[in-house]
């Protein structure tokens, strides 16, 4: 493995294991000498019937990296239109056609995060899946829950059954109160800005603190954490401050 690739992970590994906010993780398989083999993991999204799963990803490096993707496929078994529930292989843009040498390691992870709260059952890598989120989306919800319970150690959910009004009113509350606390964390987190606008440079291969604090430095308008195309100047601005630049 060339020297320069060789540095290039290693920063990327040593990067995602100083991140203590992404609760992304990455480390060699084996006695962890080759860095050509990774074995990558994140939780399930809040949210989605993946919630509390833990999800392995096989990560191998190709020779040419980073300007071809890495070979990323699930370990973990996943009920999810653009992944194989048979394979583990992965339908996603970001590991193939719109794969580019500034993203990492760390934001593939995260873009496959973001895959099981985003299906795409019209691009999809298993049709069988594809055609019950199609047709029957509750169908979908409840065997993709099966299945993180089974295979990803999530926690069950209530199946909400049963003859107390009451009771359920207490569970949709409980429900609600749990979102807007969910919602309140990630606000926090993202500083008040729109969460799309922060990962653009998440996807990157910097931290989200990192980028939140680049984005207070240089003035950027929260905007009511609204989505808004940033300016050319602002965004070399951005870069700068997070490339160390004066």
């Amino acid at each position: 493995m060339s020297s320069s690739r060789t540095r290039r992970i290693a920063k990327e590994v040593a990067d995602i294991h100083s991140d203590n906010l992404s609760n992304i993780f990455a480390n060699p398989v084996g006695n962890g000498e080759d860095l050509t083999h990774l074995k990558g993991s994140f939780k399930g999204p809040p949210g989605t019937p993946y919630e509390g799963g833990n999800y392995i990803i096989d990560v191998k490096i190709p020779n040419d990296y980073p300007f071809r993707p890495p070979i990323m496929k699930f370990d973990t078994k996943v009920w999810h239109p653009n992944v194989s529930s048979q394979t583990g292989a992965i339908c996603l843009d970001t590991l193939s056609s719109a794969w580019s040498p500034v993203l990492t390691i760390k934001s593939a992870l995260l873009s496959l995060q973001s895959l099981l709260s985003t299906p795409e059952p019209k691009d999809p890598q298993d049709a069988e899946v594809a055609g019950m989120l199609t047709r029957n989306p509750k169908e979908f919800e409840r065997v993709a829950h099966e299945w993180a319970v089974k295979h990803a150690g999530a926690p069950k959910k209530d199946s909400g059954e049963g003859s107390g009004g009451g009771k359920a009113e207490t569970k949709e509350q409980k429900q609600k109160r749990s979102k807007e606390e969910e919602a309140a964390e990630r606000a926090a987190m993202y500083g008040g800005y729109n969460e799309q606008m922060i990962n653009r440079f998440v996807w990157m291969g910097f931290e989200i603190d990192r980028v939140v604090s680049a984005f207070d430095y240089v003035g950027i308008d929260p905007n009511d954490g609204e989505d808004y195309e940033l300016e050319e100047a602002y965004i070399g601005d951005i870069t700068a401050r997070l490339l160390g630049e004066p």
